[in-house]
């Protein structure tokens, strides 16, 4: 993907958000970044730190939705309804 070119964060994997989020930080940490191009990329930072709690919310949820046996033992998944 060329470094311009920038993907709806909706479509991004969580590993490749908190990917593009690290690069932003230190962009930023640098303070080399001109004050215009630095409020445009933390605003992207911002929309991939939502993604990632987004996605982080929904694997928690699935994780939680795993159904057990009165043993402890995992019996199998319940339907996960994620909107």
């Amino acid at each position: 993907m060329a470094e311009n070119i920038q993907v709806d964060v909706s479509r991004l994997t969580f590993e490749r958000a908190i990917e593009e989020l690290e690069t932003i930080v230190k962009r930023l940490e640098d303070g080399k970044v001109p004050l215009e191009e630095s409020v445009t990329i933390y605003e992207r930072g911002e929309a991939l730190k939502r993604r990632c709690e987004e996605l982080l919310r929904q694997a928690e949820a699935r994780v939680d939705k795993i159904t057990t046996d009165a043993s402890g033992q995992a019996t199998g998944t319940a339907p996960l309804d994620v909107q």
